[in-house]
């Protein structure tokens, strides 16, 4: 009777780790009755290692911090004889080592921190809905499975409690949404059977949304809508939404690019209130202005921009000065002059932070008048500037600076492939200065490259659109002279404003500024580089990050005119950490610049704003500004254009998609540019689109990826696909609504 007793209580369910405490208990109780059995012999016992491991973890879990040796723990889980003993010694050495416990001291073993607390980060979804958390304090990298996620969604910062180590890898369950990364979300309208819900556009948004009829909006069913979300308390159900607008019908072009910024939390109109307070603003440039100002109107200065711009927030100036030195003036649009700290427009450029480039349009920081107009530096009208003046001598060396307010007058608006022209010809509209300001740009950047600079060169994709927006067209649009000719002084006004405020001078601590900073790259991934161009016969010289930029440079030399020169580019670029926007100054890796900031761009980034008004402060003898305030609007300047960046790209793989699907069928040669476990990266030649093979599609043969060698590689035939490969692939499908191309071995 009293085995039937016990064996009901173990078979009733209790809870693991309780079961792991009591069983060796309960299993004596029953006691021992089969002949052959040795006691003491852990074949023989009636616990084993998981009980073990289950057990221990809740007492540590239970002591609050306090060390345990194994015995005590031997003791607290009722395990007395040797063998069973040893057996918990060696399990707690195996958490040690998966990193569930450590050891504080020799014999005495600890909750690991891990372990501790629940850890907090960011949760990321895959298609197959579940998820990695890469946690705040070490970056540890905690997969989610599906029926642990609860009612996180991608994005959102959430709370989790690690449950276990398999294989190297943490896994747990989000016991908390801390905040939401997004309240509006979108995606087609189904209504049916006097139900609606909302399936979203974003593949990683794993769950539908349920819409009460009477929260639609007017919306017809397959309609592209954004829904706000209002609740969600259930992870058993769909989270409660309502339409708080209907975009259009999938396919329309405007429908689809107002869907593509909505997806990542971006504007695509202007309130009304700010639309209106721009237009009442007070643009008149009166005396009393220009008096207080360096008048640099009668100097020849020029714009140089691309075709299709309308914001002009950059001018150049030259002229020769009698002490036989030449003057360069970079004058930046004076938008902090008409855009008070805390006013309407303020208030929404905050929260925009950025200009978001799309395909076939600009969403602008600023409203129009602003940015199109008041701001821009429009030729043939007077214009308040920000300007950095510098008088330099033949050798470059900056004699004089000048930091301030100025009043320009362009006399002349050139294009880049204007400005080409007068580079190749020496003919032209200021053919004399543009030649100067070429050959000295040309020298500034030898010095760059000289003291360790990356350069990775390279072209944008630009499409060749119809009126209503349909891509006719893909081309590549390769940076020239006029290009870097540009950058190059852009990158020279910015570098020596970041030293003018923030260098440390004798007689004062450095004031807070806002820096433009670009971490060391990752010497794993300096080594996976190193790995990946070796198997295509070339050598990085070293992965030690202080020296990798000119080993990087190297190699980039090494393949420039190859086959293989986008696809090393790439790999390279993705060895390098992500320039942001903080006051605390760690230089610009990437550029070898001890100090840099933003200042040329203050029509569409917020944080050249920022640095505008910190230095007229300063030169007006304000104080330092709040550091920690500063850091906060840094790191929402940081997010705001990584958003904007992944806008950009969705809206140019929506247009590549767009623009393959009348192709379906049709065979063309391409590079092999990505590699997972599900799949094969293909980019065309021609045109740059991008596509998958899916492995399970390749019907030669069983492919796998190997992760260590990055290669897909046939159990079989041991056929190899690797990054840079040439294949030829044929056009299998163009899915729209998920941004993807699907690609066949042809």
């Amino acid at each position: 009777m009293e085995g039937i007793l016990i064996r009901g209580l173990l078979k009733s369910g209790l809870p693991r780790n309780v079961r792991g405490i009591i069983y060796p208990y309960l299993s004596r109780c029953m006691g021992n009755k089969k002949k052959g059995r040795h006691k003491g012999t852990r074949k023989n016992t009636a616990y084993n290692r998981k009980s073990i491991t289950s057990g221990a973890m809740t007492l540590f879990r239970e002591a609050g911090g306090k060390p345990l040796n194994y015995k005590q723990v031997s003791a607290r889980l009722e395990i007395n004889d040797p063998a069973g003993r040893q057996l918990v010694l060696e399990t707690l050495r195996e958490l040690v080592r998966m990193e569930l416990l450590r050891q504080p001291s020799t014999g005495k073993f600890e909750l690991h921190p891990s372990q501790r607390a629940a850890a907090e980060g960011l949760i990321d979804f895959t298609k197959s809905g579940a998820a990695y958390v890469i946690t705040d304090s070490d970056g540890k990298d905690i997969f989610i499975p599906e029926r642990h996620t609860s009612v996180a969604l991608h994005g959102d910062r959430v709370e989790v409690e690690i449950l276990k180590k398999s294989r190297g890898q943490f896994e747990g369950k989000v016991t908390r949404v801390i905040s939401r990364n997004a309240e509006n979300y979108v995606g087609i309208l189904e209504v049916k059977d006097k139900q609606a819900f909302l399936v979203p556009s974003n593949p990683r948004i794993h769950v539908d949304f349920y819409v009460n009829l009477k929260n639609i909006k007017n919306a017809r069913n397959g309609q592209k809508v954004i829904v706000k979300l209002l609740d969600w308390p259930d992870p058993e159900r769909s989270p409660f939404a309502e339409v708080i607008d209907v975009l259009g019908d999938p396919g329309d072009n405007n429908t689809e690019m107002h869907a593509i910024l909505a997806e990542f939390g971006l504007p695509y109109e202007f309130p009304q209130h700010v639309i209106d307070a721009a237009q009442k603003l007070d643009v008149t440039i009166r005396d009393e202005e220009v008096k207080k100002r360096r008048d640099m109107r009668s100097i020849p200065t020029f714009t140089i921009d691309p075709d299709d711009a309308k914001d002009f927030d950059d001018a150049l100036s030259i002229r020769k000065l009698k002490n036989g030195l030449l003057e360069i003036g970079i004058h930046i649009a004076d938008v902090s002059h008409y855009v008070q700290p805390g006013d309407i427009i303020d208030k929404e450029a905050v929260k925009r932070a950025t200009s978001v480039y799309l395909v076939d349009r600009v969403v602008p920081m600023l409203p129009e008048v602003l940015s199109n107009n008041v701001c821009s530096l429009r030729p043939d009208e007077d214009k308040l500037c920000m300007s950095a003046v510098f008088e330099m001598n033949e050798k470059l060396q900056i004699k004089k600076s000048f930091f301030g307010k100025t009043v320009i007058r362009s006399q002349r608006r050139f294009t880049y492939d204007e400005a080409q022209k007068v580079i190749e010809t020496g003919k032209g509209d200021f053919s004399e200065e543009i030649t100067t300001l070429n050959n000295m740009a040309k020298e500034m950047r030898k010095e760059r490259m000289r003291k360790g600079a990356l350069e990775f060169g390279g072209s944008e994709v630009k499409f060749k659109l119809d009126e209503n927006g349909k891509p006719l067209g893909v081309y590549q649009k390769v940076m020239k002279e006029a290009n870097w000719l540009v950058e190059e002084f852009m990158l020279l006004a910015n570098k020596k404003v970041a030293e003018h405020v923030g260098k440390p001078k004798k007689d004062a601590r450095p004031k807070t500024f806002v820096y433009r900073i670009h971490d060391l790259p990752d010497p794993e991934k300096l080594k996976t580089l190193k790995d990946f161009t070796a198997r295509l016969g070339y050598k990085l010289q070293s992965i030690d990050p202080e020296q990798a930029s000119r080993a990087i440079n190297q190699l980039i030399n090494q393949v420039k005119g190859k086959a293989e020169e986008d696809i090393v580019k790439q790999m390279a670029i993705r060895t390098m950490s992500k320039a942001i926007y903080s006051v605390e100054n760690i230089g610009h890796y990437g550029l070898a610049f001890d100090y840099y900031t933003h200042f040329t761009s203050p029509i569409r980034r917020y944080p050249d704003v920022m640095a505008h008004r910190l230095m007229t402060s300063y030169k007006n003898g304000g104080k330092s500004a709040d550091a920690n305030a500063l850091e906060v609007s840094c790191k929402h300047a940081s997010n705001m254009e990584k958003k904007a960046t992944d806008a950009e790209r969705a809206s140019i793989k929506y247009k590549q998609v767009e623009f393959m699907t009348d192709k379906i069928g049709e065979k063309f040669k391409g590079t092999v540019s990505g590699l997972t476990r599900w799949g094969m990266y293909v980019e065309l030649e021609d045109n740059k689109c991008e596509g998958m093979i899916p492995l399970n599609s390749m019907q030669d043969d069983d492919y796998r990826y190997d992760e260590r060698k990055h290669q897909i590689i046939g159990t079989r035939y041991k056929e190899v696909y690797e990054f840079g490969d040439k294949v030829t692939v044929e056009v299998h499908g163009a899915d729209l609504a998920q941004k993807q191309l699907d690609f066949r071995i042809a």
